[in-house]
């Protein structure tokens, strides 16, 4: 079909003046039977009312194809069909042209989305809370960054100011949407015995906006249970995945906040993946003992682990009694990696060098920490 060529739209890179932008687009007798297509045009460029205007680049910016394709046939003699389809046809490019920017992303944790895709997650690990730091990792090239204090103070307050300062709306505009570049998660002294401690430690760096938490020493499956079950709110009546039941308190302000949404949107991703495949926390187990490497079957079976993460072995070697390089920390490495692959679960592991990583990403390790920052 050989388009009508038409004199009402601008030559690329060119805006006309609004004096002569008016005479140009001035309704006339013969232009008001087109009012059909008019309304598609309308309807096409979601409820703006761009009929008499269509030429204007600032009022609907479009590819410069695009534009001639549309704006090519838009002349009062037009037929209403030749409109009609050709701006069908318009319609179909303008989504393939807009599709991949405008895809909003599955999840807020950009450590969780690739998870859900099946890549793995590649990280590290620091313990410095300042400000300089905190906003130089919110734009690292990994997909998460956790914060190291089990062996350090345990500093809230650090922590706080920290969480506020990865938030970069520079990022989030260039993106276009909530997601951080990095998920910021932390781990704290109590071990996974010490369910007292845990319970508020858990509410009060969740209520920061933290986006998981690696939980020391968990031996079995009774601890891994209550653990998500702190990280959870009470469920809806009608929710879809009610257990374990949640016993997290509610004050979603300051979390809401930093993630980018109002506090309904954090109550609705606010919850441990994959248990619930819209969450966007992620509760990570680390087996650091005797005991939790006979229990890692059913530590990685519990509902709502997001991860097991045994780090370099350095408490699991102790507990096992042998050398860092022994055969037989290996072999339980590879006893909790059989665990988690039997259960779809995250097996995570540090790295030293990017020979060693590729070796582990090829065993099929998903969460890959590289070392201390």
């Amino acid at each position: 079909m050989k388009l009508i060529q038409g004199t009402q739209c601008t030559p690329p890179g060119k805006i006309p003046s609004q004096l002569e932008f008016d005479a140009r687009n001035r309704p006339t007798n013969e232009s008001r039977p087109n009012r059909k297509a008019h309304a598609l045009l309308t309807m096409f460029t979601g409820g703006r009312m761009v009929s008499d205007k269509f030429s204007r680049e600032e009022v609907f910016p479009m590819p410069q194809r695009l534009r001639s394709l549309v704006c090519g046939c838009f002349r009062p003699h037009a037929s209403f069909s030749v409109l009609s389809g050709v701006l069908v046809a318009a319609l179909f490019l303008f989504a393939a042209s807009f599709s991949a920017q405008q895809r909003e992303p599955l999840h807020l944790n950009p450590a969780i989305e690739k998870l859900a895709h099946g890549q793995p997650m590649i990280g590290g690990q620091t313990d410095d809370m300042s400000l300089q730091n905190c906003r130089a990792l919110a734009r690292f090239d990994f997909d998460y960054e956790y914060v190291d204090m089990e062996h350090g103070p345990l500093n809230f307050d650090a922590l706080a100011y920290c969480i506020a300062a990865t938030v970069d709306k520079a990022a989030a505009l260039k993106k276009g949407n909530a997601q951080p570049k990095v998920a910021l998660f932390a781990r704290f002294p109590p071990y996974g015995r010490d369910l007292q401690a845990n319970d508020w430690i858990v509410k009060q760096a969740l209520d920061m906006g933290l986006m998981g938490i690696i939980f020391n020493g968990v031996d079995n499956k009774e601890q891994m249970t209550q653990l998500v079950r702190y990280m959870r709110y009470p469920q809806a009546e009608n929710s879809k995945f009610p257990q374990p039941p949640g016993l997290r308190g509610y004050s979603p302000a300051n979390a809401a906040f930093v993630w980018g949404v109002s506090p309904a949107e954090y109550l609705q991703h606010a919850d441990v993946w994959p248990l619930n495949p819209e969450g966007d926390l992620l509760a990570i187990a680390m087996i650091e003992t005797a005991e939790g490497l006979k229990n890692a079957n059913e530590i990685a079976s519990v509902p709502g682990v997001g991860a097991i993460f045994i780090g370099v072995g350095g408490d699991l070697h102790q507990y096992l009694g042998v050398a860092q390089d022994s055969p037989a920390l290996e072999a339980a490495r590879q006893t909790i990696l059989a665990a988690c692959r039997a259960h779809n679960v995250p097996c995570g592991i540090t790295t030293a060098n990017q020979a060693e990583t590729e070796k582990r990403l090829k065993e099929g390790w998903r969460m890959i920490r590289t070392g201390r920052e």
